[in-house]
């Protein structure tokens, strides 16, 4: 279909930007573990035997050498040439220079294959946690990628459709990856996103990317560590398009735009070597959840059990219901109904109204526990979790407050 998913137009300031992003956005993130994922929903561990094919229940292939939007260079086929497993629990997708070619390219008679495997045909969602465990390829011109597409691509087109790249790597930067968001006003070029990097090259030994994506939130991992998060904020005024199924897509290409082109220095065959890939639905309730009593035997609860944004938190008789099952994640964030507790407005004053709203990440949404105390603290304005005129009756408001040690202000979790 005619698109241009992943084109890259960037001048050679992109590069240098890319590297600062990538050195300051991981400031606001790596500090924080990836918290536990719901329950796994699909998997393709690749336990076949050695050069068998792909499970085509599971994926299937984009075929064809149109340049894909990106000028790049190979044709994919769905041979096992370019596609297949290695016997030790391994995918293999392989750039292979081919020398004579029986493929014809957009610019002549194709230079290199290799393979593109999606599941739109198979398997697709939205939210959840999207990982895959991979060891890269090297070299100048190589362009892995794991990456998603929104499934209404054949209807509304690239970008309306959103695009979520989870991991992009090009040969010339070995020891950084990208995670990039696409979408209408901010698509090619203008992608929203920030890079990753380690000590070493990513080809010298397995990583695992992930995206944990949920509504109006999407985070990046590499290797359990936070990166990158991004909301409807970052977009300046552009639509948010993550809020539908997505397909998850594996390619290598050789060549385009943005990675450039294979140069004397590029060695092949090149091969994207996968572990797993596996899926994962949100939470049930998030990381370990359950009932926050206070003052009085009473729950914090989400009022009416709503789940609309600015839904009051609140005081009531404890029932066991959704609305008072609290999850406390790694991230900070404590969430109910697959919303999170939020002080309104990011306020930081006394009195400041609590809250359920979508999660952001925001320091209105970080909370700490101290059992000792059984103080729930908000550590951006640096005060409690607090029932309202320290009454215990049904609907009593929460909000934040200087921390004074009163019962008010001593919860226990269970």
């Amino acid at each position: 279909m005619a698109r241009t998913p992943r084109s890259r137009t960037l001048l050679a300031i992109g590069s240098a930007l890319a590297a600062v992003i990538a050195l300051l956005v991981p400031m606001v993130g790596t500090a924080l573990a990836a918290p536990a994922p719901g329950p796994l929903v699909w998997s393709d561990e690749f336990n076949g035997s050695a050069g068998s094919a792909v499970d085509q229940s599971k994926w299937r292939f984009d075929i064809g050498g149109s340049g894909w939007g990106n000028n790049e260079q190979q044709y994919y086929t769905n041979s096992t040439r370019n596609a297949a497993m290695d016997g030790a629990g391994n995918l293999v997708i392989t750039a292979r220079r081919e020398n004579p070619s029986n493929f014809q390219c957009h610019y002549g008679t194709c230079q290199y294959t290799s393979a593109r495997l999606l599941t739109s045909a198979t398997f697709t969602r939205a939210y959840g946690r999207f990982e895959a465990r991979m060891k890269l390829p090297r070299g100048q011109g190589i362009w892995p990628a794991f990456w998603m597409l929104g499934n209404d691509i054949g209807s509304v087109g690239w970008p309306n459709s959103g695009e979520i790249d989870i991991m992009e790597n090009i040969g010339r930067e070995p020891s950084t990856v990208h995670g990039t968001i696409h979408g209408p006003g901010y698509s090619g070029g203008g992608g929203i996103g920030a890079g990753y990097s380690i000590g070493g090259a990513f080809a010298d030994a397995f990583h695992t990317f992930a995206v944990d994506w949920s509504p109006n939130l999407i985070v990046w991992y590499v290797d359990g560590n936070e990166f990158q998060r991004r909301t409807p904020a970052d977009l300046g005024g552009n639509r948010w398009v993550f809020d539908h199924p997505f397909f998850m897509i594996m390619n290598v290409a050789v060549g385009g735009y943005w990675p450039g082109y294979p140069d004397g220095t590029t060695t092949f065959p090149q091969s994207l070597t996968v572990d797993y890939v596996r899926v994962y639905a949100p939470p049930t309730g998030g990381g370990t959840g359950g009932q926050i009593t206070g003052i009085g035997g009473k729950c914090v609860d989400v009022a009416g059990a709503a789940t609309a944004n600015g839904t009051a938190v609140q005081l009531w008789d404890c029932n066991g219901t959704g609305a008072q099952s609290w999850a406390w994640n790694s991230d900070g964030s404590v969430r109910a109904l697959g919303k999170c507790m939020d002080v309104t407005a990011a306020s930081t004053a006394n009195g400041a109204q609590v809250q359920l709203y979508d999660c952001n990440g925001t320091g209105a949404q970080r909370w700490t526990y101290n059992s000792g105390t059984g103080q729930i603290v908000n550590p951006q304005s640096n005060k409690c979790l607090d029932a309202t005129g320290v009454s215990s009756a049904n609907g009593t408001r929460l909000q934040i407050w200087d921390c004074g040690g009163g019962a008010n202000q001593r919860w226990t979790r269970s």
